[in-house]
């Protein structure tokens, strides 16, 4: 029989109040968390050695971002096409649209590590049509579709610490997929990683720690789970929210803490978009960020290795 999993609850770190906060990604260079406000069109910034909020206005929906190297500009995946939007002018540089012939969206992404950009799409019409699709923007801002199943809600998009697995998932099947991730971009080995066994949740964003466990935010379940590498729970964090959307792991910037990065720290981004007005006031800090300090140790995020003309 397996050992039952540890527990613990995360407390509320901002009370954001983002409709549909997501795509939370820790910046290792500067020790600050930024994640979307996906339906307010915003750009997010928390610094939490200042305590100091920012917010940057986007001209559409912001559905995922990476954040690049060179550190002026972030890859922003708005709902219709990817561009660079540039942090100290307010400016945006369109690089392609993406299925301008469906109605779908941008969703979820992270970048490989070998700085390419992993995203998927999600379906726009309601009905959960298995519509998507998960593309790959390349260094050199081609973009290529991945032979993977069409998803209707893309989500839960992780690399492996050595870069050779990649996770993903359609939400609604609630399960969690994985395949091997070759550094030329080649895919194989597409397989089950795990099911939810919860009677309530759907599959979200994901981060992997160095230990190679796949931390998942589960919506609609209140909870973040984790996965060891061969796809059985090992820990769980309770959410104060019933719409946790994504993680990320944190903590100190390089340069601090002896040199290394302390990415001790689970930041969860989370949702109100859905709930009517009475599950709203029940859940009062939906659309807050909350925190859990673990005892694993995250891997710094890869940085999108593009850049603009």
């Amino acid at each position: 029989m397996s050992a039952a999993p540890d527990v613990q609850r995360a407390t509320l770190l901002l009370d954001a109040k983002c409709e549909l906060g997501e795509g939370a990604t820790w910046c290792a260079q500067s020790g600050r968390l930024y994640w979307t406000d996906i339906e307010g069109a915003q750009l997010r910034r928390y610094d939490p050695a200042t305590g100091r909020s920012e917010s940057f206005g986007m001209p559409e929906r912001l559905a995922t971002f990476a954040l690049c190297a060179n550190p002026r500009y972030v890859l922003v995946g708005l709902a219709s096409h990817l561009a660079f939007f540039d942090l100290e002018s307010g400016t945006t540089q369109r690089i392609v649209d993406v299925e301008a012939d469906l109605n779908t969206r941008l969703n979820d992404g992270r970048c490989d590590r070998q700085g390419r950009f992993v995203f998927g799409t999600k379906d726009e019409s309601g009905t959960l049509q298995r519509v998507a699709g998960f593309y790959r923007l390349n260094r050199d801002l081609s973009l290529e579709r991945l032979p993977l199943p069409a998803p209707a809600i893309s989500n839960s998009i992780a690399f492996s610490p050595d870069g050779a697995t990649m996770y993903y998932c359609d939400s609604p099947t609630r399960e969690i997929r994985a395949c091997d991730y070759r550094a030329d971009g080649s895919i194989a080995n597409d397989r089950v990683f795990t099911r939810l066994t919860d009677a309530h949740g759907l599959p979200d964003g994901s981060s992997v720690d160095s230990e190679g466990g796949l931390w998942n935010a589960q919506w609609g379940g209140a909870r973040v789970v984790r996965y060891g590498p061969d796809g059985v729970e090992t820990e769980r964090v309770e959410v104060p929210a019933t719409q946790p959307t994504c993680v990320a792991l944190g903590g100190s910037a390089l340069g601090q803490a002896g040199g290394k990065a302390a990415l001790d720290t689970l930041y969860i981004t989370s949702a109100y978009a859905e709930l009517d007005a009475a599950a709203r006031a029940a859940d009062a800090f939906a659309g807050g960020v909350f925190v859990a300090t673990l005892a694993r140790l995250g891997v710094p995020e890869p940085l999108f290795q593009g850049s603009p003309a």
